[in-house]
């Protein structure tokens, strides 16, 4: 008896991460603001009803999908940023990190890359919210190293942004480019290293 209570929260978790992982793969091939509540239960195998016990609505099912597609994300990058002893280190750690992040979880690149600017309102502000989050990680990190000093702090923000939209963009490059023949990919990684470094090159010179 004294176990009943951990067996139901074990058993409300699993039906909660089915609804998660239904909701992502209908979403391969619509937008969140066409899905509808019957589609992710049915596609789920549970009732209507238990919709209601994890979600409010299929917008806050969408902020639990922002969560868990960029939650792993925060300290990676700013980690590898922190971690290289050069710059070229720090552009090809970069790059494998985020080519890494897409082949593992194609599904969660492809619903922020169409939902970060889509028509469900609250996702995309739960979205902005995370990258903001990891924009300020990555200032920190940037903070941090030599070629920062004399940076103001707002210079080093504009500069985190900048990093953490091109990781975006590359993401979905990466995306796209395994639709496609293997080269693709190396093309994408090679064209990505190549902004890193024009992005580095215009560092060492911001303040002069």
């Amino acid at each position: 008896m004294s176990h009943t209570p951990g067996i139901r929260q074990a058993q409300k978790q699993r039906t909660r991460q089915a609804l998660l992982d239904a909701a992502l793969v209908l979403l391969a091939d619509q937008s969140l603001s066409s899905l509808g509540l019957r589609e992710v239960t049915r596609a789920a195998g549970v009732a209507p009803t238990a919709f209601y016990r994890h979600f409010r609505d299929t917008a806050d099912l969408g902020t639990a999908l922002v969560e868990e597609a960029l939650g792993s994300l925060h300290g990676m990058i700013a980690g590898t940023l922190a971690e290289a002893d050069s710059a070229d280190e720090r552009i090809d750690r970069s790059v494998e990190v985020i080519a890494r992040q897409v082949r593992a979880y194609p599904a969660h690149v492809r619903f922020i890359a169409r939902e970060r600017h889509g028509g469900v309102r609250p996702v995309r502000e739960a979205i902005a919210a995370e990258l903001e989050r990891f924009s300020r990680e990555v200032a920190s990190a940037l903070a941090a190293q030599p070629a920062s000093a004399g940076w103001s702090e707002d210079d080093l923000r504009m500069l985190a942004d900048v990093y953490v939209d091109h990781m975006v963009m590359t993401a979905s490059a990466f995306l796209d480019a395994a639709e496609e023949e293997p080269r693709a990919r190396e093309r994408v990684a090679s064209r990505a290293r190549l902004q890193l470094r024009l992005i580095s090159l215009g560092r060492r010179h911001w303040l002069d």
